[in-house]
Order: C-alpha cells, then sequence, then structure tokens
C-alpha cells in the first residue's frame, strides 16, 4: 500500500531558499489577488446597477441583471480558462500567469470606467478571464516548485490561504472607499464608491507584474519539454478510461461548491439591506452594514482555509477530508439562508461565519488535491476542466437560479424572497455534493503523477 502523507515519517524539512521564500510570497499575493478581483463585485453590483440601470434597488431589474453580471463572466472565465489551462500545459506555467495578470490588471482598471451595464459586463468578463487563467496555472506552477510532499500540501495550503485574506481585505477596503470616497477624484462627474472599489483591484497586481515574470519556470515541466517526453495535452484524454471517473467526479464537486458561493454566499449582500434594523439606516451605513456581514464571511473562509492546510498533511483519506466540511456544511448552510438571513443582522453574521468555513475551505481542498490525480503533460488542463467547467461555468449558473427563482418566492420583500431561493440553492448542492463525494478517487500516492 502507499503510504499516505499522514503515515510519512515528518524527518527534518529542508529549509526554504530566498527564491523558494520569494516563490511562495508572489504565490500568495496571487491567490490574495483572485479573490479580491471577484468577491468585490457582490459587495458593489447593488449600488452600481442602480446607478448604471436608473432603476429603484428594489426592481426585478435589479435581480435579471444581478444574476446576469454573476453568473456570465465567470462562464466567460470558464471557456477562456479551459483553453488557459490546455495553453499552460503547452507552453509553460509562468509564461501564461504572466499574460493572465496584465489582463485582469486591464480590466479591473476599465471596469471602474463603465459608462454602461453592458460595459461593465464586458470588462468583469475579461477580468474573470484573468483570473480563472491564473488560478490554474498558479497551481500547477507552485505544485511542481516544491516536489516534497508533506512540504508541497503544507505550502499549497498555506499559501491559497491568502485567497481569504483577499476576501477580508476586500470587505475592509469597500468600507474604507464607502467612508472617504467624496475625497477622492470625481469618475463621471461623481464620487460613486463602487467605482473606486472596481479600480483597487489594479493595487495588487503592480507586484505580480514586476516580480513574476522573473521567477523560474516549473522544473518538471521544463525538464519534460527539454527531453523531448512531454506529451501534447488533450482534453480527450480527459474522458479515456485511466482519468474519466477523476474528471466527471472532480468537476461535479466543484460545481456544487460554487454553486453554493453564487446561488447564496454572494446573493448576501443584498440579502442584508432586507433586515428591519439595516433597512432604517442613511444609504452610507447600509453598505458599512453590507461590508460587515460580508467581512465576517471572508474571516471564517480565511479560518476553513487555515483548517485544510492543517488537516491536509495530517488527514489520510482525500475523501474524508472533504466531508469534514462538507457534513457541518448540510447544517448550517439552511440555518443561515432560511433562518437567520431573515430574521436578525447579529445572527447573520455569525451564520455567515460558518458557511464561510465550510464552502471556502473546500476551495483550498481542489489545490491540493487536484494536482495529485493528473500527470504533469495534463495537470493544467485536468485542473482547468474541473475548475472552469465545473466551477465557474456550470455552478455559477445557480446566481441566475436563485436570482430568477427569488422573482416567484411568496416570502413577502425583495430581499426575503433572495434568502429562500439562496437557500434552497446552497442546501440542494450540498446534498448532491456529499453524494456525489462517495466516488471522489483516492490519489495513487504522495508524489505527483509523471
Amino acid at each position: 500500500m502507499t503510504p499516505s502523507l499522514a503515515e510519512t515519517p515528518p524527518g527534518p524539512r529542508p529549509a526554504l531558499t530566498g527564491i523558494q521564500w520569494t516563490i511562495c510570497a508572489i504565490a500568495a499575493i496571487g491567490f490574495l489577488f483572485d479573490s479580491y478581483e471577484l468577491l468585490m463585485m457582490p459587495l458593489v453590483i447593488r449600488p452600481a446597477l442602480v446607478e448604471l440601470l436608473g432603476v429603484p434597488a428594489t426592481s426585478p431589474d435589479i435581480n435579471t441583471w444581478s444574476g446576469v453580471l454573476l453568473s456570465t463572466p465567470a462562464i466567460a472565465g470558464g471557456l477562456f480558462g479551459l483553453l488557459g489551462g490546455y495553453f499552460t500545459d503547452l507552453f509553460g506555467r509562468r509564461r501564461v500567469l504572466v499574460w493572465s495578470i496584465l489582463l485582469y490588471a486591464g480590466a479591473a482598471l476599465g471596469s471602474g470606467f463603465s459608462s454602461s451595464v453592458q460595459a461593465l459586463l464586458f470588462w468583469r468578463c475579461c477580468a474573470f478571464v484573468g483570473v480563472c487563467v491564473e488560478f490554474v496555472a498558479a497551481v500547477a506552477w507552485l505544485a511542481e516548485l516544491f516536489p516534497i510532499a508533506r512540504q508541497r500540501e503544507a505550502i499549497i495550503g498555506y499559501t491559497q490561504a491568502f485567497g481569504s485574506v483577499g476576501g477580508v481585505l476586500v470587505t475592509a477596503a469597500y468600507y474604507l472607499i464607502v467612508t472617504y470616497s467624496d475625497s477622492l477624484p470625481a469618475i463621471h462627474g461623481a464620487h460613486a464608491p463602487w467605482r473606486y472599489m472596481l479600480i483597487s483591484g489594479l493595487v495588487p497586481a503592480i507586484p505580480l507584474m514586476l516580480v513574476r515574470p522573473l521567477l523560474p519556470e516549473s522544473p518538471t515541466w521544463e525538464r519534460a519539454r527539454r527531453a523531448g517526453t512531454l506529451s501534447r495535452p488533450s482534453i480527450a484524454e480527459l474522458f479515456r478510461p485511466a482519468y474519466r471517473k477523476t474528471t466527471l467526479v472532480t468537476t461535479l464537486l466543484m460545481a456544487c461548491g460554487y454553486a453554493v458561493a453564487y446561488g447564496a454566499i454572494q446573493q448576501t449582500p443584498r440579502i442584508t439591506p432586507g433586515l428591519a434594523e439595516v433597512r432604517a439606516l442613511p444609504p452610507a451605513m447600509i453598505e458599512k452594514a453590507v461590508s460587515a456581514v460580508q467581512s465576517f464571511h471572508e474571516t471564517g473562509g480565511l479560518v476553513g482555509r487555515i483548517l485544510l492546510a492543517i488537516l491536509a498533511v495530517r488527514i489520510v483519506g482525500r475523501r474524508r477530508l472533504l466531508r469534514l466540511f462538507q457534513i457541518p456544511g448540510l447544517v448550517i448552510v439552511p440555518f443561515t439562508f432560511l433562518f437567520a438571513a431573515v430574521t436578525d443582522v447579529t445572527l447573520l453574521r455569525w451564520a455567515i461565519f460558518g458557511v464561510g468555513i465550510c464552502t471556502v475551505g473546500q476551495f483550498s481542498f481542489w489545490g491540493n488535491y487536484l494536482p495529485r490525480v493528473f500527470p504533469t503533460h495534463l495537470r493544467g488542463t485536468g485542473e482547468s476542466f474541473a475548475a472552469n467547467i465545473g466551477g465557474r461555468m456550470i455552478g455559477t449558473s445557480a446566481a441566475l437560479i436563485a436570482t430568477q427563482l427569488a422573482n416567484i418566492m411568496g416570502g413577502g420583500s425583495p430581499a426575503t424572497n433572495l434568502a429562500y431561493a439562496a437557500g434552497l440553492v446552497a442546501t440542494g448542492a450540498y446534498v448532491i455534493g456529499v453524494i456525489v463525494s462517495n466516488w471522489l478517487p483516492e490519489p495513487a500516492g504522495e508524489d505527483l503523477p509523471a
């Protein structure tokens, strides 16, 4: 039997070199920026649509366009992200990383200057494409730079935890921007906080653009390329007997995780203003209350990612590790959206904290798991298929389902209707995920497949 990570004698781990510490730091900043860029939209979508559409926040058009703005960019990111995963295997990890960073940095700037909802949709699609490609290339690159199994698992786990730091940072940034927006330069003749928030996505990209081109290519990929043993990547190969089960199960499970994120969690900033104690506040205070609730979720997500990083080198079975996050979620998610979200803002804060632990912790799971089940020539393609087709195309469609379902719910108010719709969608995704996890393949061993 192949020894597990938990059974491997700990032994002394070699100290990281200066360049390895730099790689870890840049990877952490990259994961931070990915989350920062993606999670700002749920915070600003309501005021942005009110301004760009010229309708009140309770208009059904807000629901319709919210679904479009949350799901369409993710679908675009999924399509082009799959191509990016193929290019990652074909042209190398580092080169694709650099171009993806340039793309979403420019898109962040363009989003803030959007003059119509269609322009905002276009720039958000560009941002998603960059982030989706960057994530897949970064995970493959990072995994292959650290060949020692226990060290690799810990580094991937802890650097991914910075994704939730990005979530915490985005809520703090929005709070500050709402507070001081009147002191910032006018855009299109006004000081709309949502515009400054979108533009702020450019800031974390600056160190990445400066440093990542100087870092080494994956030695695993480079050796195979120079030796002429690097097979051409093929999406069709993912569905051959050796990888078919892994491809299908990981794709479905990632779809379930993203369905919870987009169908429920990212609807919370529009649910919060409907609570009685929030509804009566002035507009600026409502936005601060939204930011505060979101900060609890992001902090919970950070705790979930850290727990995953700690447990990844201690739990023998990958299926068992995943269920440590799935099973509690089956209870916490329906409680959060079917009760707490329509009852009390303080209760919602703590409940969404628990949702963050259970759901975001699962996202870090895939960064550790996927590199261990696909070989070098398919690593980027396999990871990309699961993350982009499963997560960002199938899973994110839950945003459209939830927002359209909210239009026919009988909860009494738009926010209550949305909370109930989100609860149904997220609970269904968790049930499906627990069932499908029964077929999750265990990796063949500690080392990455050649």
